[in-house]
């Protein structure tokens, strides 16, 4: 204990030796004295600057190479090639400029290192070059974000009519599922009706849910519109489809979507990554909580025949548990009878 304490103090106490050293330099320099200040240090440490700007510049250069398969995944859906070249040309705008600027704030550390010969001129102001660098950058950023407000008012406007309509509902921890039937029409749904037998609080009084059904993955078709329709039960989740470039938040209370169209098969991407196990998935990206890492959904792309029979082998909600629809009022309970004894 003593030994740790007798170092703490030995450290110290150079710290204090260096700061007094320090501020009698300062001094001296405020009393205008003629002793030299520069050291080696002065050009050791503009030299470090080049160094570090070659060699991180080529490290950043050969990581980027090597690892982009891993970083940039493959595309599976029409929206997703709209969003990659928005983010390319984004990185390629701002990364000339990030580039640029640091050469130049490491080559004017360098290049103007302090000498006892040199002096630093003065450069008032240029009121065209304000001017320059005002505007270039407000156009360039306009025409960005301009370009990305038409990508974000396309995939969140109405969907196509014959869109697939999917509807997630996350909570804490996973996500739900539901389709409507035949109809293509959700049922309303109600917090207050959350029960045991109903986790997703769907309405049955409302007879477009009487042939909605569940399904413990999201099956949708390649090359047809898909619609999910978004929303929370407890807190804030986000949704979260990579390869199909897909993030919405679900958020309570305020019911969120977004349309796009898959235009790979979950067989295609197996075969183009030569990874026989790939999934596609549903990941929740916002920090919901201890069981966060739990939220995961698979997401299967098959072809539209192939989607078409397996819509039709589903089975209602009301089929696999008629009490839902038990204290119904007659005429609703008589058409809901209907499709629980449907063959």
């Amino acid at each position: 204990m003593y030994g740790f304490l007798i170092s703490i103090g030995v450290v110290l106490l150079i710290m204090v030796i260096g700061m007094v050293y320090r501020i009698q330099t300062l001094i001296s320099v405020a009393k205008g004295s003629d002793k030299k200040i520069a050291t080696t240090s002065n050009k050791v440490n503009a030299i470090l600057f080049m160094v570090f700007l070659i060699g991180c510049g080529a490290w950043m250069v050969y990581y980027s190479v090597v690892e982009f398969d891993n970083y940039q995944l493959p595309i599976a859906s029409e929206h997703g090639v709209v969003t990659d070249r928005l983010f390319w040309v984004t990185m390629a705008v701002t990364g000339f400029i990030f580039i640029l600027t640091h050469i130049l704030l490491f080559w004017f550390s360098y290049h103007y290192q302090y000498k006892e010969n040199k002096r630093a001129a003065f450069y008032p102001d240029n009121n065209k070059l304000e001017i320059i660098w005002t505007l270039v950058p407000a156009i360039v950023l306009t025409v960005l974000v301009i370009s990305g407000w038409k990508a974000w008012s396309d995939i969140t406007s109405p969907a196509p009519d014959n869109a697939h309509v999917v509807e997630l509902m996350g909570y804490q921890f996973a996500w739900d599922i539901r389709y409507p039937g035949a109809d293509q029409q959700l049922g309303d749904y109600d917090y207050r009706l959350t029960s045991a037998t109903n986790s997703r609080g769907i309405d049955f009084t409302d007879k477009n849910s009487f042939d909605d059904f569940p399904s413990p993955v999201v099956v949708i078709p390649k090359g047809e519109p898909v619609l999910f329709n978004i929303r929370a039960r407890d807190v804030l989740h986000s949704v979260f489809a990579p390869h199909m470039r897909l993030k919405m938040d679900a958020v309570p209370g305020m019911p969120t979507r977004f349309w796009f169209t898959p235009n790979k098969t979950t067989e295609e991407m197996r075969a183009e990554l030569g990874d026989e196990e790939f999934e596609f998935e549903i990941a929740c990206t916002e920090v919901c909580g201890t069981g966060h890492f739990s939220m995961r959904r698979v997401i299967t792309v098959v072809e539209p025949e192939e989607y078409r029979k397996w819509f039709a082998e589903q089975t209602p909600f009301i089929k696999s548990n008629p009490d839902l629809v038990a204290d119904l009022p007659v005429e609703l309970k008589e058409l809901a009878e209907i499709y629980i004894n449907e063959e």
